[in-house]
């Protein structure tokens, strides 16, 4: 009954939103506004199998080659990062300052060196989503409970077990967070770097459909970029629930103890 109450709440504002919608644009004549109904029915008529496989797919292809590309790279630093001192006082200003430079204004460069096709894309994705990943694992890392350090120490777990049974499971939750933010970048990257010399994708496609003052379908391709959010978000969520439930667990045990 929880799971189902949950779902509820979750698919109720949507609901409500896109009621309101319906019923406020139901007699809209403004041409860049156009009713619901109009965009639904081209939504059905525009997205069809063929499009999918030709457009959304090798959009969502990128997306998951960058997310991951970023995601090894981030836990990889980041851990490294966390377990020393020194190199992290070295690193610091430097991802300091290429964390603050927005990824959109890279992609003209990015473009000189990679040229236009898919790696430029997954390179843009990296670039975006490597730091909330990187800096919530050096985060992660360094918070790993001293006890639980000198516990380990004691009973002789030390290298690699030390890392993948002490540090790593200490810091997953943080590395979690760090990555949940890095998935709706992701997407973000993912449209943004179609818009620039591509001949494929959901964010080219949207421009199109734009460009050629087909507004209906330009308003249908933007609901399914959001339903593809929405998608992701809610595997990327089982999925760290099934790889936290010890943590989940836990916390729930501290609520009843609490």
């Amino acid at each position: 009954m929880d799971i189902l109450k949950k779902a509820g709440l979750a698919i109720a504002l949507p609901i409500v939103l896109f009621a309101g919608w319906f019923w406020l644009s139901d007699g809209s004549e403004n041409f860049y506004s156009p009713p619901l109904r109009t965009i639904l029915t081209a939504f059905g008529d525009t997205w069809t199998l063929e499009r999918l496989r030709t457009d959304v797919a090798p959009s969502l292809l990128r997306l998951l080659a960058g997310f991951l590309l970023a995601a090894l790279i981030g836990i990889g630093l980041g851990v490294a990062i966390g377990l020393n001192r020194r190199l992290r006082a070295v690193l610091e200003p430097v991802l300091e300052f290429f964390r603050a430079i927005p990824p959109p204004v890279l992609v003209p460069v990015i473009m000189l060196f990679a040229g236009i096709g898919d790696g430029m894309k997954v390179i843009v994705i990296v670039f975006g989503c490597i730091w909330p990943i990187l800096l919530n694992t050096v985060e992660g890392v360094r918070a790993t409970d001293s006890v639980v350090l000198d516990t380990a120490r004691a009973y002789g777990v030390t290298g690699p077990a030390r890392l993948t049974r002490v540090i790593l499971p200490s810091a997953s939750p943080q590395i979690a967070a760090g990555l949940r933010q890095a998935l709706s970048i992701a997407i973000i990257l993912m449209v943004i770097s179609e818009m620039f010399a591509s001949s494929n994708g959901l964010g080219f496609t949207i421009v199109q459909f734009q460009r050629s003052f087909a507004i209906p379908e330009m308003w249908s391709g933007i609901i399914l970029l959001g339903l593809l959010g929405f998608a992701l978000s809610l595997l990327f969520r089982l999925a760290e629930r099934w790889a936290l439930r010890w943590y989940e667990g836990l916390r729930a045990a501290q609520r009843r103890a609490g």
